[in-house]
């Protein structure tokens, strides 16, 4: 079992939490000073505390507050060299993390999927151990990336969630137009997008082919297809990751001057 804690139990620090226990792996300690939200991941934990000290005793130590606590945060943490330092903070450099501490950074770029094991992440850092490649194993997929990249990822798999849910949302909102329940118009829709992404994952064809796969010569989904190749749709999902990505280097920029002030 990994000894592992989590500071911070808001939307993500939680996700993490539920997806580590369900994994059964990892025995985890939740810091946070709101007991609401220590009371909301109590049963998938070891203990709980408001003490940051108190969850150091830890191989990973997983800080995953808001970047404007940061500091906060690493004033209270000692931690030693063999130990990791996991950081989901937004537009906090490894660099700035790994001025601060002794144990070794890594960065992560996770998203909420993570609660039901079918996360998408993005990590860096000079060194990832792996036992930190198996804790992300446990709650979904990872790149490894530069940390130059990190603003992109960000925007692909940090943002991206919202951008398939406005899709499924758009793909539902047809088909009760078409006369189908709600519940049944959400459930199918949602459940292509997660069938359709399982595809992607486990075979080897390309996006492009696996749409030709679908598209009988003269069938319905060349019909609806046609639709969209002759739309805008592909420059604006472009543009949405782009203006995520630009909002995510302005955070790391801010984030930069306020403490270099």
């Amino acid at each position: 079992m990994v000894q592992t804690s989590v500071i911070g139990c808001g939307n993500m620090g939680s996700a993490l939490i539920t997806g580590l226990w369900r994994a059964g792996n990892h025995t985890i300690v939740a810091c946070d000073l709101d007991p609401d939200a220590l009371a909301r991941v109590e049963d998938y934990v070891e203990r709980t505390t408001s003490d940051v000290s108190e969850a150091t005793d830890a191989d990973v130590v997983i800080v995953a507050v808001k970047p404007d606590i940061v500091d906060a945060v690493l004033d209270e943490l000692d931690l030693s060299p063999d130990q990791t330092l996991l950081s989901i903070a937004a537009g906090v450099s490894t660099d700035y993390v790994e001025a601060r501490t002794d144990a070794n950074v890594v960065r992560i770029m996770p998203n909420l999927a993570a609660e039901t094991g079918d996360m998408a992440a993005a990590v860096t850092g000079d060194e990832i151990p792996d036992e930190v490649r198996e804790l992300l194993g446990d709650v979904g997929e990872f790149a490894e990336v530069d940390e130059r990249q990190m603003d992109i990822a960000t925007a692909v798999n940090g943002s991206g969630p919202a951008f398939v849910f406005y899709l499924i949302q758009a793909m539902a909102e047809a088909g009760i137009e078409g006369g189908l329940e709600s519940d049944d118009a959400e459930r199918l829709a949602a459940q292509t997008f997660k069938g359709a992404a399982e595809t992607v994952l486990r075979s080897d064809r390309s996006t492009e082919e696996l749409i030709d796969a679908v598209c009988s010569p003269n069938g319905t989904t060349i019909e609806g297809m046609e639709v969209l190749w002759d739309s805008d749709a592909d420059a604006a999902v472009a543009a949405a990751v782009r203006a995520a990505e630009e909002r995510a280097a302005e955070l790391t920029a801010e984030f930069g001057n306020e403490n270099d002030a």
